[in-house]
C-alpha cells in the first residue's frame, strides 16, 4: 500500500508538471498577460484543484458506511456448485471499520471451517480474513481487496452498485493453482440496515456459472 501510494503522488506531480510545460514562446507570452493557455489545457492551480477534490469521499462512499459494525455470520459452501444439496455450514464474526476519513473501510474476519485434516476427516479449523473496500474516484468503480488464511493470494475485484435493487455487482478473476484461473461474480445485497448477504459465483466454462458461497450477515447489537 506504501508503494501504490508513492507511485500515485509521483504521477500526480509528474502530471501538473507535464500540463504546465509550456508550448512555445507565443504560450509563454499568453501566460504572462494572465489569459488561458492557448492549448485550453488547466492551471496549475485549477489541476491542483481538481485533483483535491477527487481525494474526497463522497455519496458511493456513504453506501460502503452501512458495513461499519459488529456482525455475526451464517456460512454457507457448495463445493459441488449444486445448491438443491446439503451446505458446508460454519459461523464468523466481522468488524468493519471507517479509516482515512470515510476513504476506505476494513473487514477484519474470523471463524472457524470444516476441511480435511491430515488423516483426511473433515475437522474444524482456524479462519481469518481481511479486507479493505472503497470507491475509486477516478475510475468511478467501487474496489476491493482480500486475503485470508486459505491462501497466499490477494483478490482485488471492482464493480458497480444498482440503487433500485441496493446491490453491489463485483467482478474478479480468482487463481486457485497455476494455470487454473476462474471468473468469479460477487453479489452484496443490502437487506436493511442489520442485514445483508454475500454471494458468490463461479464460471466453471462448459456447466455455466454456479453459486458455491452465501454468507448472511446480521449486526450485533
Amino acid at each position: 500500500m506504501r508503494i501504490r501510494n508513492v507511485t500515485r503522488w509521483v504521477s500526480i506531480v509528474v502530471l501538473s508538471a507535464a500540463v504546465s510545460l509550456p508550448v512555445g514562446a507565443d504560450e509563454q507570452a499568453s501566460e504572462k498577460k494572465g489569459d488561458k493557455k492557448a492549448s485550453g489545457q488547466p492551471s496549475d492551480a485549477e489541476m491542483m484543484a481538481m485533483m483535491m477534490e477527487m481525494t474526497k469521499p463522497g455519496e458511493n462512499h456513504k453506501l460502503l458506511a452501512h458495513m461499519v459494525g459488529n456482525w455475526s455470520l451464517k456460512v454457507k459452501m457448495w463445493n459441488n456448485g449444486d445448491t438443491n444439496t446439503a451446505p458446508m455450514e460454519s459461523s464468523a464474526s466481522a468488524t468493519v471499520k471507517e479509516i482515512m476519513g470515510g476513504k476506505f473501510f476494513t473487514s477484519d474476519v474470523n471463524g472457524k471451517m470444516q476441511m480435511p485434516g491430515a488423516d483426511g476427516k473433515m475437522t474444524d479449523m482456524d479462519f481469518k480474513g481481511m479486507g479493505v473496500d472503497g470507491y475509486d474516484n477516478a475510475r468511478k468503480k467501487f474496489v476491493s481487496s482480500w486475503i485470508d488464511s486459505m491462501g497466499t493470494g490477494i483478490l482485488t475485484s471492482e464493480g458497480d452498485y444498482d440503487a433500485a435493487t441496493k446491490t453491489f455487482t463485483f467482478h474478479a478473476e480468482v487463481a486457485y493453482m497455476p494455470g487454473m484461473t476462474v471468473k468469479v461474480r460477487q453479489v452484496v445485497k443490502i437487506v436493511d440496515n442489520d442485514h445483508h448477504t454475500f454471494e458468490w459465483f463461479e464460471d466453471r466454462g462448459g456447466s455455466g456459472e454456479v453459486k458455491t458461497l452465501q454468507i448472511d450477515y446480521t449486526r450485533k447489537k
